[in-house]
Order: structure tokens, then sequence, then C-alpha cells
């Protein structure tokens, strides 16, 4: 029945920097409503959605999470990409951003980040290996050398 995800929604303080945030990531914006205060982007090649709510000043945003797809190739580049756009990656699981993570139970190479009100956002990249419980979250330099 379901074939993929095909739209989410986050809060933000500002429509306007979020925007900018989202145009820097290389998302398509599709639709602003102004008298609603939300933006659409289109995401990928599949224009999935990403719907972007500013909430009523003095209201707390209510931080969310979710990933990006892309592949081995894009995502060992990635943090050096999201640093010449002013985008700094952090830390996940311990791990200082120096290059991507492994989550070993799928396998998949991860970057993690976070857009201008604290929502956590992730690259994320399938790797071809079998899954692994190896205990600790490594580094992708790690993993494929455990995988030689």
């Amino acid at each position: 029945m379901i074939n993929n995800l095909y739209e989410t929604h986050l809060e933000v303080s500002d429509l306007q920097e979020s925007i900018g945030f989202y145009i820097k990531l290389g998302l398509e914006l599709s639709l602003t409503i102004e008298e609603r205060n939300v933006a659409f982007f289109y995401i990928g090649e599949t224009k999935q959605l990403l719907g972007v709510w500013e909430v009523p000043k003095g209201v707390e945003v209510n931080k969310r999470h979710f990933a990006f797809g892309t592949d081995l190739a894009k995502i060992v580049n990635s943090i050096e990409w999201l640093k010449e756009r002013g985008i700094e990656p952090r830390t996940a699981f311990g791990k200082e951003p120096i290059e991507p993570i492994v989550h070993t139970w799928m396998p998949a190479a991860a970057v993690y980040f976070d857009d201008p009100d604290g929502n956590s956002l992730e690259f994320i990249a399938w790797l071809p290996d079998k899954p692994q419980k190896i205990g600790y979250v490594p580094y992708l330099s790690e993993w494929i050398e455990k995988q030689r």
C-alpha cells in the first residue's frame, strides 16, 4: 500500500529565515501562502513535499526530526558541503562531525545538522553491506575498514 513518504511538515519561528535555509539546502520553493504563514518545498525528482509553518510569536516550536535521502558519493562530502553553505553539522551519538557515521543495523551512513529552529535534520545514504549489531556507532571510514 505505501510506496514512500509523500510529505512532512515542520514548525518554525521565522518563515522567511526558514525559506532561505531550505533553499540553501537545494530544495525548490513551490508555494508560499503568506496569510497562512506557510511555505512548501519540493524535495528531489519525485517532488516529495516539505511544509514549513510559522508559529505565532511567543509560541514555542515543536521540534521534529527527519532525514533527507542521498547516496554514498554525496554523503562523503556532505559535511564540507554544509559548511560551505554556513550550516554547521552537529555531534550525533557521541561522534564529532568529522565524517559521516554509520547506523550499523541498517546499514546507512548519516550526517546530522539542525535548521534555524533546532529541528533535527539528517542526510542518510544506504550502504550495500549487510546489517550488523556491533554495539557502537562507527565513523564511515571505520565501517568500510571492517567490511574488508
